[in-house]
């Protein structure tokens, strides 16, 4: 016991760095509320926070339960399809472009531009992409679910990397010993330990690209944002409650189903 007590108190102090960094961390948040202008809230704007909560405490029920396709029920099947499709899409288009960009797998130079390409594709906001899709697929869920895919690619690439860089080489020398073919080689010795880890990948990314799905109906690219935002313009408070209480029940539902999956992938 004293000679733990002894080696903590030579550890050494970095009071000084600590200081700074706290001093730093404390100016830009002083820096960040100068941003915030209260004054600049209108009695419009707090009237209209004061409906939206009041929406949602007295959502219309009649469209809750509605299962025509004007309903909440099948607007979430909708938004739920569209990160769906466009995360299994993202997720197929990825896997060549992380090998690509694996410097432990590919020549440098062929990862280093493979990178600048994903990089690139995940510099551009959703919004904007789903704008480009509208005016060339039309508003629906097609242009929902390209965008999705689009925007996928970049993020699950970067997290593929990170796996494929993480590889045990020493199972490929030894089937190379063997005599395995390079079929071989990735059948049972790549597979097998990236299978889990890219399933998990893909989970978390659909996860994510749920809730882009829901915004991007806000351009018209299908799901439920687009109903969202005219409900609020024509100020059906009502709707806009009912229409949030959906997507928050959708959202902890996927939420809870993706965790329990995930946990399970990583626990084998």
């Amino acid at each position: 016991m004293l000679i733990i007590e002894n080696q903590l108190q030579a550890e050494p102090r970095n009071y000084r760095y600590v200081m700074i960094i706290s001093l730093i961390v404390l100016l830009l948040f002083v820096w960040s509320l100068s941003t915030v202008n209260m004054q600049n809230m209108s009695e419009g704007g707090w009237l209209i926070a004061s409906n939206i909560l009041r929406g949602l405490l007295s959502p219309d029920v009649g469209l809750l339960f509605n299962l025509t396709s004007q309903g909440v029920a099948y607007l979430l099947i909708e938004t739920i399809s569209i990160a769906l499709l466009g995360t299994l899409l993202g997720s197929i288009l990825a896997i060549p472009l992380a090998f690509l960009s694996a410097s432990n797998v590919v020549p440098k130079p062929v990862a280093l531009l493979t990178r600048i390409f994903l990089i690139f594709i995940r510099t551009v906001p959703a919004l904007v992409y789903g704008l480009m899709f509208i005016r060339v697929t039309g508003p629906g869920p097609f242009a929902g679910v390209l965008t999705i895919s689009l925007v996928s690619i970049g993020m699950l690439a970067k997290l593929y990397v990170d796996a494929i860089g993480n590889l045990d080489t020493s199972v490929f020398e030894s089937m190379t010993s063997l005599g395995c073919s390079t079929l071989e080689k990735i059948r049972y010795g790549i597979i097998p330990q990236l299978f889990s880890i890219f399933l998990s990948i893909m989970i978390y990314r659909f996860d994510m690209n749920l809730r882009d799905a829901a915004v991007l109906g806000l351009v018209g690219a299908g799901g439920i944002g687009a109903p969202l935002i005219f409900a609020m313009n024509s100020y059906r408070w009502s709707e806009v409650g009912s229409i949030l209480i959906g997507l928050v029940i959708l959202i902890l539902m996927v939420e809870w189903f993706s965790n329990r999956i995930r946990a399970k992938l990583v626990n084998g």
